[in-house]
């Protein structure tokens, strides 16, 4: 249970702008680390998928292969809050 100090703090950091995010403290990970993860065989699925346009304008200006990018990152995200 968050305490209301705790609420506060997380409401004004989701209502913060992206712009004003420090993100320097935040570790770099290389790309071969995503596409290691994007090589792996798995069942992929086509489907359709509305996202932000500035999140499809930064993996596509990440190169080809952006849509395994993306997928890397969900999976990692997946496996992150499945253990």
């Amino acid at each position: 249970m968050l305490s209301a100090e705790q609420k506060a703090r997380l409401d004004a950091i989701a209502a913060m702008p992206d712009e004003q995010i420090d993100y320097s403290d935040a570790p770099s990970l290389p790309d071969a680390v995503w596409m290691k993860a994007a090589e792996l065989p798995h069942n992929k699925q086509q489907i359709t998928l509305r996202i932000d346009a500035e999140v499809l304008e930064y993996f596509k200006g990440t190169g080809k292969r952006y849509q395994s990018r993306i997928n890397a990152v969900l999976r990692s995200y997946v496996e992150a809050h499945t253990k």
